[in-house]
């Protein structure tokens, strides 16, 4: 199953603060605040939630299509993705405008504060879908992740009037958008991406239940942090899987997305949604563990060890013969 990947593709300039954020919040003047933190590091890496998802797919052994907008500054972040198994032949080039930059503060904690200058990524609404899939030989699935709302939306329609499957991702955009927008991205997906509080944000937003909105996707996947994921399709029993233990923490920037290349590798391979978010889960773990999006590596033969360790050896004899991983 060929899989595109649309969404943001960015730098990302990550710093530490070795504080805690809510020592420096006053709740009563929340309305004039103005704060600023003394940061300890500073780490500039490659990001983007398309681009996230994307290489974790390509470290596992696919060869992901990703489609975005970016600016004439991409040359060195292509060469990397591309050395990475990344198809980056339906990006984007912008001849105005600087590729998209995520700057985040992380406190000690792990909780965040972020901006995000979108820059190249306004031109993602131009791309169309029907000539990608025509150049690899058709979509098994269309992943739109958060973008430029306008490409959202596009790719969206697109994926409707053609046939192509689609996950809904919305991810930080579900915040600004507003019901009538969420309503357009998540309805006719063949899976929804949430984390469990964008899950209650699409249910207030939308107007829509927990079951209305099962009702108009095929599956709702939910990841709920330190407890796991949970994965709910109608007429079938909820399913949660446990996080694979990490075997330090670093940096949360990132995790979400390792999830959802693990699981979009493990639907790729055929397996079922357990077993897809097991694969999921420990790509995550492999995030958590270092600094910035794109850092970790993964070895064959201890990526199996820490599936087998975490979710037992059936799950390596299902994983083994497709994990294709650049060292043994």
């Amino acid at each position: 199953m060929r899989i595109a990947v649309t969404g943001s593709i960015a730098t990302d300039h990550l710093m530490t603060f070795g504080g805690r954020f809510t020592d420096s919040l006053v709740v009563d003047q929340l309305d004039k605040i103005s704060l600023s933190f003394l940061v300890e590091d500073l780490e500039m890496r490659r990001g983007g939630i398309a681009a996230n998802i994307a290489f974790g797919m390509g470290c596992l052994g696919l060869d992901p299509v990703l489609v975005g907008a970016v600016g004439e500054d991409f040359a060195d972040y292509r060469s990397w993705l591309e050395r990475h198994r990344v198809d980056t032949e339906s990006v984007h080039v912008s001849e105005l405008r600087h590729t998209a930059r995520f700057v985040c503060t992380t406190d000690q904690d792990h909780a965040q504060i972020a901006s995000f200058y979108a820059g190249a990524m306004r031109e993602a609404r131009d791309i169309e879908l029907a000539p990608i899939a025509e150049r690899v030989g058709g979509l098994g699935l269309v992943v739109i992740s958060a973008n430029d709302p306008e490409a959202m939306l596009r790719h969206t329609e697109e994926c409707r009037t053609r046939g192509y499957p689609f996950a809904a991702d919305p991810s930080q955009q579900v915040a600004w958008m507003d019901g009538s927008g969420i309503r357009q991205l998540v309805d006719g997906a063949t899976y929804l991406f949430t984390n469990e509080y964008e899950a209650a944000l699409v249910e207030q937003k939308t107007g829509w239940t927990a079951e209305q909105i099962l009702e108009r996707v095929g599956t709702r996947v939910i990841t709920l942090g330190a407890k796991g994921v949970r994965i709910e399709a109608q007429d079938e029993p909820s399913l949660h899987v446990p996080c694979a233990p990490e075997e330090r923490k670093s940096d949360p920037t990132g995790v979400g997305d390792a999830f959802r290349a693990g699981f979009l590798a493990g639907l790729a391979w055929g397996m079922g949604h357990e077993r897809a978010a097991q694969v999921g889960s420990l790509l995550a773990a492999y995030v958590i563990e270092t600094v910035g999006t794109q850092e970790y590596e993964l070895g064959r033969a201890r990526f199996l060890e820490r599936l087998g360790s975490a979710y037992g050896p059936e799950a390596v004899e299902d994983v083994a013969p497709h994990l294709q991983c650049s060292r043994p």
